[in-house]
């Protein structure tokens, strides 16, 4: 599936357009391919299905939706909107916006137009068929699941639309949509197989394990904890629905040698040459090769990791020393962000420390890791998860980047059971013990029970360390009511900045949140120009 999901990927996108425009034609030209001639074999409704497939995420998205959230600063340039997003200085106008709603409505269609056309196809194996059926479904819920997060109500299409239909539909409310969503998921699960079931050429195609753990997190954001609990039972109570665990090293779950490994339950294939990413030539130190820096880490995420003994930095007895922040620090850390004086693993096995903090590298010749104003990190931090050693030439990687995996299932287990007040010693011990004890957690006090903390603090903090620099922060924030809490104000970064300001700490960004408004994004300005009846969100 890695390799065949990326044949003819530009061809197909163009074929989709064509298919729908050729609808109403009486005439089928036999020289080119239309909805009347195209669908004559398994193998060409694959290709469809495969472009599908391609347009759920791309790498920017995956990456830049971190700098929305107090963990990440988009601090070069507007990459997908994050800067105008997180600071709160957009408006309908802004690019992201339509950009965010045509990404997913073009995956929409070619969803649609593979399900009303694949039973054109002749002599297909049917189950086969009923099989390829369920995965554009679940492709197709994904997309609406995004819209309904970003937009609220949002038009609601089970088939192709006519050109009349998109200018002229109004908003489905949201619950309906969900309500679909849900639908879709039930009924895909009950036809997709399980992860174990496939053969190594199929890997990466959607599953019954990846439409419950997607149901699950449809059903989080809606705060059904009771339904939530049922979901995520059905992957950790049996193998029933697919087998998966904790991959054994939180370092390697992100490394190319460990793709497809127990953990993972959806991932974006990439390929060497044929399917590439470059992301990271704009997130690595500029010491081994970052072009720039366009996305940080921020002080307030560097803060969020724990002390090995499972407090927080500000907690008497944490041991914390500011002087030495990155030591006796949540293993996971090193994991995710560059720091001062990091230990920077190359590809031949040395390593290269990275000195972030302003005249301190021996090497005079060596870039700036920090200076206000340049290319360089604007917070001192630099990411390091999803680092592929096997890159090419200016980072350009071919590793998977995962969309879902098990531990977000024992994550939202544990959170689900903490809001229905379930939370107890079983509970922890099938899921937030195990994480810590995978990231590297010994001491006692830091991998048992502790029934007189703050059981919700302790799920949403642990759920931001060990997801972190992974896109999803974002919606956490915004489904837990607290962006106007840390999104308002200076996101920081390092103590490399004046001692009379903020304590030291690098001010990067000043932010500001509306919760009367910006919880919802505006409906893109361009869309109600084409469509009034779309109306807009509140407050916009």
């Amino acid at each position: 599936m890695k390799r065949s999901q990326l044949t003819k990927t530009a061809f197909l996108i163009i074929l989709v357009s064509v298919l729908s425009a050729c609808k109403k034609l009486d005439l089928v030209p036999t020289n080119n391919f239309t909805d009347a001639n195209y669908w004559t074999s398994a193998a060409k409704a694959n290709s469809v299905l495969n472009t599908a497939y391609s347009q759920l995420l791309n790498s920017s998205l995956f990456f830049y939706n971190e700098g929305l959230s107090d963990n990440a600063y988009n601090g070069r340039g507007d990459n997908e909107g994050a800067a105008s997003l997180a600071a709160g200085t957009y408006d309908p106008s802004l690019g992201r916006l339509k950009s965010e709603w045509g990404f997913h409505y073009t995956g929409i269609k070619t969803s649609n137009i593979f399900l009303e056309n694949v039973d054109r196809v002749g002599g297909m194996d049917e189950n086969l068929k009923n099989r390829m059926k369920a995965e554009a479904r679940v492709l197709r819920a994904w997309h609406y699941f995004y819209l309904t997060t970003w937009f609220g109500d949002v038009p609601l299409f089970s088939k192709d639309p006519t050109v009349e239909e998109t200018k002229t539909v109004s908003r489905t409310p949201k619950d309906q949509v969900v309500d679909f969503i849900l639908k879709e998921l039930d009924e895909s699960a009950a036809t997709l197989p399980v992860n174990t079931a496939y053969p190594a050429a199929d890997r990466g195609r959607l599953t019954k394990g990846a439409a419950i753990a997607l149901k699950a997190r449809v059903l989080l954001y809606q705060n059904r904890w009771a339904d939530v609990v049922t979901e995520c039972e059905k992957l950790m109570n049996s193998n029933a629905n697919g087998t998966y665990s904790l991959f054994p090293s939180y370092e390697g779950l992100f490394l190319p040698q460990n793709e497809y490994n127990s953990e993972v339950i959806y991932d974006i294939g990439y390929v060497t040459v044929d399917r590439e990413y470059q992301t990271f030539y704009d997130m690595a130190p500029l010491s081994v090769g970052g072009r720039l820096n366009a996305l940080a880490p921020t002080q307030e995420l560097v803060d969020s990791y724990l002390t090995l003994n499972g407090r927080k930095i500000n907690d008497a007895g944490s041991g914390y020393d500011e002087n030495d922040p990155y030591n006796n620090r949540d293993p996971r850390l090193t994991n995710t962000v560059v720091y001062h004086q990091y230990n920077w693993k190359l590809p031949n096995g040395s390593t290269k420390v990275i000195y972030t903090k302003p005249g301190t590298d021996p090497d005079s010749n060596a870039p700036d890791e920090y200076r206000s104003g340049s290319i360089a990190s604007p917070t001192g931090y630099y990411t390091r998860k999803y680092y592929d050693p096997q890159s090419r030439t200016n980072f350009q990687a071919a590793l998977n980047l995962i969309m879902i995996r098990y531990a977000d299932v024992l994550l939202m287990y544990a959170e689900a059971k903490t809001e229905l007040n379930q939370m107890d010693a079983s509970v922890w011990d099938r899921t937030i013990k195990p994480l810590r004890q995978r990231a590297g957690f010994t001491a006692p006090e830091a991998i048992n029970f502790n029934a007189s903390a703050n059981q919700r603090d302790v799920v949403r903090n642990e759920r931001r360390t060990e997801l972190a620099m992974e896109g999803l922060r974002i919606f956490d924030i915004r489904r837990w009511r607290i962006a106007e809490n840390v999104l308002n104000g200076w996101a920081h970064g390092a103590k490399f900045g004046p001692a009379n300001v903020d304590n030291g700490y690098i001010r990067a960004n000043e932010r500001r949140f509306d919760a009367g408004r910006n919880y919802l994004w505006p409906i893109p300005q361009d869309e109600r120009a084409l469509n009034p009846n779309l109306g807009q969100n509140p407050g916009w």
